[in-house]
């Protein structure tokens, strides 16, 4: 034990370098999202993570976006824990046969308009899980997708440029995405 406390004290403790992202890029994007988000629904985005059988690597880049060096809620864009309140489900992992039911009970839940990102590799084609006799091939079995970011796992600032284009290639009429 001693042994351990003395190794402690002389080396230097194991941290992550931060993001290779400026502060003042970050500031922009998410702002321009925020904007986006008030000119077509009148207020800030409301985000609503669902897990449908993930490996949680595309979690944990999504909540980064809440961590101190994103903090995309100082723009007004949260993640909500209701689908009732959402405008975005924002799906990850391939979705497994269990929980086809529940994203789908989910998405009905959300009031329109609403948009499906699919985030990560998984999400969008099964990645890594495809061929699995547990899992649908991605979220597009299950719902209608509007958006995909790719990815394994996709980083934070990737995850805002996907948000920042589902919500500029939106047709305000129609609440469908321009392609």
């Amino acid at each position: 034990m001693r042994k351990l406390l003395f190794e402690s004290l002389i080396r230097r403790p194991l941290t992550e370098r931060p993001p290779l992202a400026s502060g003042r890029a970050v500031d922009e994007l998410a702002r321009a999202l925020d904007g986006a988000a008030r000119k077509r629904l009148g207020r800030s985005l409301s985000i609503r993570a669902v897990d449908a059988g993930s490996c949680n690597g595309c979690e944990l880049e999504m909540h980064a976006l809440n961590n101190a060096f994103y903090d995309i809620e100082r723009f007004g864009i949260r993640f909500v824990a209701s689908p009732r309140h959402a405008d975005v489900l924002l799906v990850t992992g391939p979705v497994t046969k269990n929980m086809r039911e529940a994203l789908k009970r989910t998405y009905d839940a959300t009031p329109n308009p609403k948009w499906v990102v699919a985030l990560g590799d998984c999400a969008g084609n099964g990645g890594c899980f495809a061929g699995s006799y547990a899992v649908m091939r991605g979220v597009s079995e299950a719902l209608p997708v509007d958006l995909h970011i790719p990815g394994c796992p996709p980083p934070p600032i990737e995850i805002l440029k996907g948000l920042l284009t589902l919500l500029e290639g939106v047709n305000s009429k129609t609440g469908a995405v321009r392609s």
